[in-house]
């Protein structure tokens, strides 16, 4: 099948995460990602791993083809600058004005390709008072809110993922896909823009909404009770979930299972509202039942009363699920160093132009020479 992006060129001069991932997810889906690399080591992450093959690399730079460029020499900003001519799609994270000293800034690349969709991703946006700053993964997930709401503040910890890096990345990819559609209308490019902080603050839309109608800072535990989910260790040590959420189904299942039906009744916990006011001194009894026995007997009580509920997995197990299995989400990739490496699947299906796992990770300027050729015969061409 033809893939949604075919015929579409990307340029990425971008490294680390939120860049390479908005870039992936569009060679996911087809189109041809050019990745530019300085002549000094590449991008960073090269480095977060083994010689031949960092897998931190490897898991935002798959689908694409890595040319080295010297953007510190005319040579190498002439190069930059023919390829961005015929690309279609520019991403770059580098700080803002840097595109701009380097030669390759908006205006000017604009201006030679009108159907050029320009995307830029910052940490705090192009301009105001914290534009200049560095912009990081924790960085942006401790000023854009979203930290709060994952984290106990009394006692913080960073998140064990670069979440605002990869939502960054998304909204990025999100912002392309709308300026190509919008170019099939108007035949004209534009500039896309997004950052960690105006990712990540977007991402907190729905607790932004109940605290502009409440007027109450929201927590950790905010969700957790309003949506009455509840974290438990069984008598195994193994951790689970519960989610309640709305359907009064749930609640009246969980007191079966647990064997206190006369809490239908009690005016504790009877109404959603009673629950939520009540929350720890309800927690507590439900931890003290669910020691008494392994987690899988209460999954499967609870599976059998229609409540939501589910393991805490570790990424081992989660890999091992026979449900992970059927959906297929891991593949086998070769690649020319380490035979082969595993990587995840796209989230995504499409019945007539799936996403698609078509090469690793680049080796260093892998693609150099072909690249290269391609604009010297498209020079030739033009004589």
């Amino acid at each position: 099948m033809t893939p949604a992006l075919e015929g579409i060129t990307v340029l990425e001069f971008a490294s680390y995460v939120s860049g390479p991932y908005a870039g992936m997810m569009l060679g996911d889906l087809g189109a041809e990602v050019i990745k530019v690399e300085d002549n000094k080591a590449g991008d960073p992450f090269r480095g977060w791993g083994a010689a031949d093959y960092s897998a931190t690399f490897g898991s935002v730079n798959r689908n694409k083809k890595s040319i080295i460029l010297d953007l510190k020499s005319e040579d190498g900003v002439a190069a930059a600058i023919a390829l961005a001519t015929d690309a279609d799609v520019l991403i770059e994270n580098f700080r803002p004005g840097t595109m701009d000293r380097l030669g390759l800034g908006f205006d000017k690349l604009s201006g030679l390709n009108p159907r050029l969709i320009y995307c830029s991703v910052t940490g705090f946006g192009e301009t105001g008072p914290y534009a200049k700053r560095p912009g990081y993964d924790t960085v942006g997930q401790a000023m854009g809110g979203l930290l709060s709401v994952l984290t106990d503040l009394d006692a913080p910890k960073g998140m064990g993922i670069s979440l605002s890096d990869h939502l960054t990345g998304m909204m990025a990819a999100y912002g392309c896909l709308g300026a190509l559609a919008a170019r099939e209308r108007t035949g004209k490019g534009q500039r896309v823009e997004t950052s960690l902080l105006s990712a990540t603050l977007s991402f907190l839309g729905e607790n932004a909404a109940r605290y502009f109608e409440e007027g109450k800072v929201p927590g950790r535990k905010t969700r957790t009770q309003t949506a009455q989910v509840h974290s438990f260790v069984a008598g195994d040590g193994k951790p689970f979930v519960i989610h309640l959420s709305s359907p009064p189904k749930f609640w009246k299942g969980l007191c079966k299972v647990v064997g206190h039906e006369e809490w239908f009744d009690d005016e504790r916990f009877a109404g959603k509202a009673d629950r939520r006011n009540n929350y720890d001194e309800l927690e507590t009894l439900l931890a003290e039942i669910f020691l008494t026995k392994p987690r899988e007997y209460w999954l499967d009580r609870l599976l059998e009363e229609d409540v939501p509920s589910a393991p805490i997995y570790t990424l081992d197990e989660t890999l091992a699920d026979p449900q992970v299995q059927h959906l297929d989400m891991v593949r086998d990739v070769p690649h020319p160093k380490v035979g082969s490496v595993k990587l995840i699947e796209s989230g995504i299906r499409m019945s007539d132009t799936p996403p698609e796992i078509i090469s690793a990770a680049p080796l260093y300027g892998e693609h150099t020479e072909e690249i290269l050729k391609r604009i010297d015969d498209r020079a030739e061409a033009t004589k």
